[in-house]
């Protein structure tokens, strides 16, 4: 049977598969005669949707169910929009938010004047709006053009609601491929995948299964091993041995593996991956730096293609350099009158006499005083220099505590949108030394186009913590450096006397060694464990933690000063569920307060969120941290203060690139410090209980730790020094 009416809220969406529970409100004719409908007169409505908004009306398809705990529900099986009809409902639909620059109030103005031909006139003569008191000709114009802008997503919508892709996504497409966009879904739905971010092989393959493109199409294998390739490479490897990713792409693809192989051969004579072979003198040597256990030495490895050259060119840049003779500096003099201790001298000494050299040590060792003295030296010799950082907190943090300019590598070299990398090795950077901080965070692809700019004579300097955490990008470039024996490595191992009294400090030490953590025993401790043995009590324990006893005890600011870290994204304690517990304790629903949900989840004014994907057209990138200080529903656009500094406009197209940060994983910490920490570790983790996880989480504290679990989950983590490596062959091609 078919319903048809307003949609009055929406209770629950999921944005996996699309399962929907919504509220209609039927038309009056129909209510009178249908089962379910509430003292409110509204239906309840169940089933696998796409994203739909309150005010939309509606025709759905389908049958009434009798739920044993929800009573009558209409079961929807498909639908279709529809334009509203009544004055009311032309009302609410445009005011909805679903037509950029339309709000209520202008809703209210524009049907008060045209009345039930509104929608007529917005077709077929949309310069009449300009009839409307209030509106100018400039909003006229972008009323039009969101109105078109809109009936052209529907037309998509349309063919793809069946597939459950959301409104924000096909607006995605429509702006990727405009007039050409269903052309491109029905002829290679696979495209989507590689031009649109949000869109995943499982969706496009969705939608081409039901195009009735056969399963072993080669554009479907293709895009499969590309997937699975990128999978593998979502891990931290640079390349696949073809064994494991002949395996896993048979397996998604449900194919012949003899199919799946031809297609790897295709996409070589594409260029899109690049065959290459095991070194055969690594072999024996490899099996113990690195997980070759599946490794044919025998059969080729595949890389992507950029992740092929990248390493290549890291290689080749990076014995180029060092093959540069370094001028001899006259600094012994100034390092001998520094207050600095003798390994300090040494590593300042070895960045000095080497084209390129690394310092690495743990919180507390006096990196940055290093730093400070190398910077001293460089002015004093008249010498051009920059200092740079992966990330945006890293730089700022690096300018701090330098007191000198620092940028993100990005910004170092000259990037935009539209030009690409303004620094190369036809325009390198106009300098004599570059020190790059946080260095363990370094991916290969990023190393790649710093060090291309790089020009021979420059001195390089890499700092970083090399027993943290590798990059979230694909590569261990700072441990692959050190490990291939060609740099100048200077370890600093003697913690400064002003920071023996930090429990941080000596217990990610004592960590980092292998023993337990000393826990503090009064509140002028920085260093404390509040124990729990299963998820839910950690989830409280944070919950209250975060939003109560922290700010109480310490004057700390929930939001700005308190950071939860933990290892895992599933479960109660972890990421998801306490982003959405936190949220709801710090930043609670108010009247007055606006939110919107995108993608699933419910954005609030005052919320903390994270970039989670490198955005070069807005200079945000993966890992950023801001908090939101406007949601405008008429324009459909959210405003991010990011580190506090800079403003940013997102779309609600856009909105899934962000995720609420109260809770972050600890990669996703890395290169940030806050001031108070909270980590769960409990045995439910176990499968991410790791020494470098635990330490690089409790480095990231700077005046408060807060470890919530059990002494058990702490020993599996601190005696697990088993660090997952990585496929890489960067230190051997150095």
């Amino acid at each position: 049977m078919n319903i048809h009416g307003v949609i009055e809220r929406i209770t629950y969406f999921n944005q996996e598969n699309g399962y929907t529970v919504l509220r209609l409100q039927p038309d009056k004719d129909e209510a009178k005669k249908l089962p379910g409908v509430n003292l409110q007169g509204l239906i309840t409505v169940v089933g696998n949707l796409p994203e739909i908004a309150p005010g939309e009306s509606v025709r759905f398809q389908g049958d009434f169910v009798a739920h044993p705990k929800h009573g009558m529900q209409f079961s929807a099986t498909s639908f279709e929009k529809v334009k509203p009809y009544t004055i009311a409902g032309i009302e609410r639909y445009l005011g909805s938010g679903l037509i950029k620059g339309i709000g209520p109030q202008l809703a209210k103005r524009i049907v008060k004047h045209f009345k039930q031909k509104t929608l007529d006139i917005i077709d077929e003569d949309p310069q009449k709006l300009r009839e409307v008191p209030g509106i100018g000709p400039d909003r006229t114009e972008k009323i039009i053009q969101a109105w078109e802008e809109q009936r052209k997503v529907k037309d998509i919508m349309l063919f793809l609601q069946e597939h459950r892709v959301s409104t924000n996504l096909a607006v995605k497409i429509y702006r990727t491929y405009g007039e050409d966009s269903l052309n491109v879904v029905k002829e290679n739905p696979y495209q989507l995948e590689q031009d649109i971010y949000g869109i995943g092989f499982k969706t496009a393959d969705g939608i081409a299964q039901n195009l009735g493109l056969p399963s072993d199409h080669p554009s479907r294998i293709e895009a499969g091993i590309v997937y699975v390739l990128n999978k593998i490479l979502e891990d931290g490897h640079v390349f696949a041995p073809e064994r494991k990713l002949l395996e896993s792409a048979t397996e998604l693809l449900e194919v012949d593996q003899d199919l799946v192989k031809l297609g790897i051969d295709r996409l070589a004579v594409k260029e899109r991956v690049k065959e290459s072979y095991f070194p055969k003198e690594l072999a024996r040597e490899a099996s113990k730096e690195m997980a070759v256990d599946d490794v044919d030495i025998h059969a080729p490895i595949i890389y992507l293609t950029p992740f092929y050259f990248s390493e290549v060119g890291v290689a080749k840049k990076i014995r180029e350099l060092n093959s540069h003779p370094v001028s001899p500096w006259q600094a012994s003099l100034f390092i001998k009158e520094n207050q600095l201790n003798q390994e300090q001298k040494e590593a300042i000494e070895g960045a000095i006499l080497n084209p390129i050299s690394v310092i690495t040590g743990g919180p507390g060792t006096g990196k940055t005083t290093c730093l400070k003295a190398l910077i001293l030296l460089l002015e004093a010799k008249g010498l051009r220099y920059a200092l740079t950082s992966p990330t945006g907190r890293a730089a700022k943090r690096l300018s701090e505590a330098t007191e000198r300019p620092a940028s993100t590598i990005h910004r170092l070299l000259g990037y935009s949108p539209n030009q690409g990398f303004g620094f190369d090795e036809q325009h390198p950077l106009r300098i004599n030394f570059l020190i790059i901080d946080e260095a363990s965070m370094l991916d290969l692809l990023l190393a790649y186009q710093l060090l291309r700019a790089v020009k021979p004579g420059t001195q390089v300097l890499f700092v970083g913590d090399v027993d943290q955490l590798p990059s979230v990008g694909a590569g261990d470039v700072l441990r692959d450096i050190i490990n291939s024996g060609k740099v100048s490595v200077s370890q600093l191992k003697i913690i400064h006397r002003q920071n023996r009294d930090s429990e941080i400090i000596d217990n990610a030490h004592r960590i980092n060694h292998g023993h337990l953590p000393k826990f503090s025993q009064n509140q002028s401790g920085d260093f404390f464990l509040f124990p729990a043995e299963n998820a839910k009590a950690t989830a409280d324990w944070i919950v209250d933690l975060v939003s109560h006893r922290i700010p109480d005890t310490f004057g700390l600011n929930p939001v700005d000063d308190v950071q939860v870290l933990s290892p895992l994204y599933r479960g109660e304690a972890g990421v998801d569920a306490l982003n959405e517990r936190l949220q709801q304790a710090i930043n609670p629903t108010k009247p007055n307060k606006v939110e919107q949900k995108l993608f699933g989840r419910l954005f609030r004014i005052g919320d903390k969120v994270m970039q989670i994907r490198n955005n070069y057209d807005k200079d945000v990138y993966n890992g950023d941290i801001g908090r939101i200080i406007k949601i405008n529903r008429i324009l459909q656009t959210l405003t991010i203060v990011m580190d506090g500094v800079r403003e940013v406009l997102y779309d609600f197209s856009e909105a899934d690139e962000l995720v609420h940060a109260y809770a972050v994983s600890v990669h996703k910490s890395q290169g940030s410090e806050f001031p108070a920490v909270v980590i769960p570790v409990i045995t439910q983790h176990y499968i991410m209980l790791q020494r470098n996880l635990l330490y690089t989480g409790v480095t990231r504290a700077k005046r408060l730790c807060v470890l919530v679990g059990n002494n058990k989950a702490i020993r599996i983590a601190i005696y697990n020094n088993k660090t997952s490596k990585r496929y890489s062959l960067l230190a051997y091609k150095i």
